[in-house]
């Protein structure tokens, strides 16, 4: 397997190196003091190959600070892993997997921990313990002590060696990654999206697509500042202090809990328009076919939840690319080749409607949370700008193209999701929706699992070991999806809330403030007025684009 490490390679190390690595930890407990979250107390580096400056810098102390598990968490929801990756044998992705029910586990695996070198985040005690053995009923490798897990930085291979292999991804996987990230479910709505804001509306989707480009290149300038920054939570510890890396975790968070509550919500709407005759009685109290089927969705993803290793559900929810391509083909088919058409009439421009439009087309480009964690594990970093360029002209294409398409066929009749205006008789239909189905249940328990993950860091160091408070958090989790999703059905309106607000922070605000904070006097005039510019679109958007939503939500109720 190419990069790859045997066993012993990835965790033992001589002891003139432990000896060596532990007067380095000493020493840099005593210079790193005090300096939690001052980004000046960084030396800049703005060569991305210059690795040996980086090392001279002082370590980087961001990384401590809650949430932990982010970097991990996020590379389990975003990745899609490499073919040449095997299921078992391989530490990290087994480690990668496996941070349920062993928070100890990814405490003191998550990459987000290992440039912290100045100030441990598990007791000496634990430090002093012998590498744990392989026990006769799993297949994970042994897990190494803190001394072994804490690597030197010779060289930007061998950290690519040392940390994990999705810091090994190729320009192809960093493209997939990112394609999988951007187009989900959003595709679903696009019709809908041009019915509420005209024809002249759809110019509204390459307008966020470009912003969304440039203020993903802004993230890459942020990552490059200051030796340790990872993830977008460093990003925003940078800029803000612990505050602002703390507001922005809670804010990625909410985003990924209210997209568990769509999954269900679709669940509901498409498989009620398949089976609408369905209905149960409990006790006197009737379900009708889309309650059940939410119950049922419900109930089916839970224990994709509690699963211990989510690698292949990982594997899976690879194939999202291919099932958002699919229904775009099935889309097609049915348009130009079986001829589905409404005759419904089309807007040009509907200015009444248009805010909800905003959030449905930001929605479009919410990946923005995951793209430091694809930058970061490329082989080669200088090809960021052209894997998200990739990314995000093949995702342009297949939202303009499910928008144009949908549009045509169905008009000002389109509904929240183009499935539910398919005849269910035909064959395209029946793929686009079983398709539309089976996609979700691989991805929620993987879009739940940085929520998940980040409470589970909450839970008493002195009960961490107890696999119950796991399940409690993760099972409460999901019930409170189903309840949400029961209460507020609206499965359009929901992600117009979730655009205009969530996305327009993370996708277009943050981006831009954090880099004007984090470069300050290091910053163009163009860049200055080009992100202040992007700051009052955003935030224009972000306010009447949620209001509309809530109006929408509310009237509706």
């Amino acid at each position: 397997m190419r990069n790859s490490v045997s066993d012993h390679s990835f965790y033992i190390e001589s002891d003139e190196e432990d000896d060596h690595q532990e007067k380095h930890l000493d020493k840099s407990e005593e210079n790193g003091d005090g300096n939690e979250s001052d980004s000046s107390n960084y030396s800049n580096d703005d060569d991305d190959d210059n690795h040996n400056d980086r090392l001279e810098s002082k370590p980087s102390s961001y990384n401590p600070a809650w949430p932990q598990s982010y970097r991990q968490s996020m590379d389990i929801y975003s990745s899609v892993p490499s073919p040449s990756l095997t299921f078992l044998g391989t530490p990290s992705l087994s480690h990668l997997g496996s941070s349920f029910l062993a928070s100890s586990l990814t405490r003191r695996h998550t990459p987000e921990v290992l440039p912290s070198l100045h100030k441990p985040l598990i007791s000496q005690a634990e430090e002093d313990q012998p590498p744990q053995r392989r026990s006769s009923h799993t297949l994970l490798p042994p897990l190494p002590s803190r001394r072994s897990a804490i690597k030197k930085f010779p060289d930007e291979k061998s950290v690519a060696h040392e940390l994990l292999v999705s810091r090994q991804s190729s320009y192809g996987q960093g493209v997939l990654n990112g394609i999988n990230v951007l187009c989900g479910v959003g595709i679903l709505s696009t019709p809908y999206a041009v019915k509420e804001g005209g024809w002249a509306g759809l110019s509204l989707l390459f307008i966020f697509g470009m912003l969304s480009y440039y203020t993903g290149i802004l993230l890459r300038y942020c990552l490059d500042s200051q030796p340790g920054l990872e993830t977008y939570p460093d990003i925003g510890q940078a800029a803000f202090g612990t505050v602002g890396r703390i507001i922005i975790s809670i804010i990625l968070y909410v985003e990924l809990y209210s997209c568990c509550v769509e999954y269900i919500i679709l669940e509901g709407d498409n498989l009620s328009a398949l089976f609408p005759n369905a209905h149960l009685n409990l006790g006197g109290y009737q379900l009708d076919a889309r309650h059940l089927f939410a119950l049922v969705t419900t109930l089916a993803v839970l224990p994709t939840v509690w699963l211990r290793d989510l690698t292949i559900l990982s594997y899976i929810s690879a194939g999202g690319v291919i099932a958002s391509v699919m229904v775009v083909i099935c889309l097609y088919w049915l348009g130009l080749v079986d001829h589905v058409d409404t005759q419904s009439k089309e807007t040009v421009l509907n200015l009444s409607s248009l805010p909800v439009a905003i959030g449905l087309y930001g929605y479009c480009y919410s990946g923005h949370a995951v793209f430091p964690n694809i930058y970061t594990s490329l082989e080669k970093r200088s090809q960021f700008p052209a894997v998200l360029f990739t990314s995000f002209a093949i995702v342009t294409v297949l939202y303009a193209g499910a928008a144009v398409m949908g549009y045509m066929m169905f008009g000002d009749s389109a509904e929240s999701q183009f499935t539910l205006n398919l005849p269910t008789d035909l064959v395209a239909s029946k793929i686009a929706f079983w398709t539309t189905i089976v996609n979700p249940f691989t991805k929620y328990a993987l879009t739940m699992a940085p929520v998940a993950m980040s409470l589970e860091e909450l839970i008493p160091s002195n009960h961490t070991k107890s696999h119950m408070y796991s399940i409690l958090i993760r099972t409460a989790l999901v019930m409170s999806t189903l309840i949400v999703a029961l209460k507020i059905p609206f499965f359009a309106f929901v992600m117009a809330l979730i655009g205009s607000f969530f996305t327009m922070l993370v996708t277009l605000i943050l981006p831009c403030a954090c880099f004007l904070r984090i470069l300050k006097g290091k910053t163009s005039p163009i860049q200055v007025v080009t992100c202040i510019l992007i700051i009052i679109i955003g935030s224009i958007s972000a306010v009447i684009g949620s209001y509309s939503a809530l109006s929408k939500i509310i009237h509706s109720l």
